[in-house]
């Protein structure tokens, strides 16, 4: 029997990531044997969506897989983010690992620099969900189980009352004209809390709703 392809999951915590393991899983053509994540090292939160640590670990747990943490600090400049992921992906030398998996679905720019600094370290980048119509993505990952709730709205392009709110129809239904079902401009970011991804719910609930840094995030903690 051939060896599968090694591959590391970039797991941002959020709805994506989670149904592009999903969806490498079904495949079969690759072994994904690890969840990679970035989190700001002063608050030790999830990058951009703002999860606490302790969610981010319940997820991994859940997932059956084990998860490798970068800290970044804050601010982060772009050379400072490079070198932490090189080093981090460095440490699998020796491994087999082929490739780092992302959920990325149509910025052209985003991939390319993926792919770009992947290359340095002899890896390549895959997209399992790539190119797939947003719209209908969204109302797949709901239709097959993903649950997810909103812990970040940019205000400049979502009102911020969808911070907080669960990932559902109802959700997609009452966005404006404009903005992305999957959110990929960055118009909010989700946690992800029960799927066919992971064997057991994730039991967070929202604490309390603030706005900080000009985004409005909704605070998840693990219940009782």
């Amino acid at each position: 029997m051939v060896d599968r392809p090694k591959v590391l999951l970039a797991w941002s915590s959020g709805k994506d990531s989670a149904w592009a393991l999903h969806a490498l899983r079904q495949e079969a053509r690759v072994e994904v044997i690890g969840l990679l994540t970035t989190l700001t090292a002063a608050f030790r939160r999830v990058s951009m969506h703002a999860v606490r640590e302790r969610v981010l670990d319940a997820q991994a747990a859940a997932a059956g897989l084990p998860l490798q943490k970068i800290h970044l600090p804050s601010p982060c400049p772009d050379e400072a983010y490079a070198a932490l992921m090189a080093d981090a992906l460095v440490r699998h030398a020796g491994t087999g690992l082929h490739a780092v998996a992302f959920g990325d679905l149509f910025l052209e720019d985003i991939r390319a620099y993926r792919e770009a600094q992947l290359s340095k370290v002899g890896l390549v980048a895959l997209f399992p969900l790539w190119g797939r119509d947003t719209g209908l993505l969204a109302r797949e990952m709901i239709a097959g189980g993903l649950r997810a709730i909103v812990t970040c709205v940019d205000p400049r392009q979502l009102d911020p009352a969808f911070a907080g709110r669960a990932y559902d129809e109802r959700f997609l239904a009452e966005l404006p004209p404009g903005v992305d079902p999957c959110g990929e401009r960055g118009e909010f970011h989700t946690c992800a809390t029960d799927g066919p991804m992971l064997d057991a719910p994730i039991p967070a609930v929202v604490s309390e709703v603030v706005r900080r840094d000009g985004f409005v995030f909704a605070d998840l903690d693990l219940a009782g």
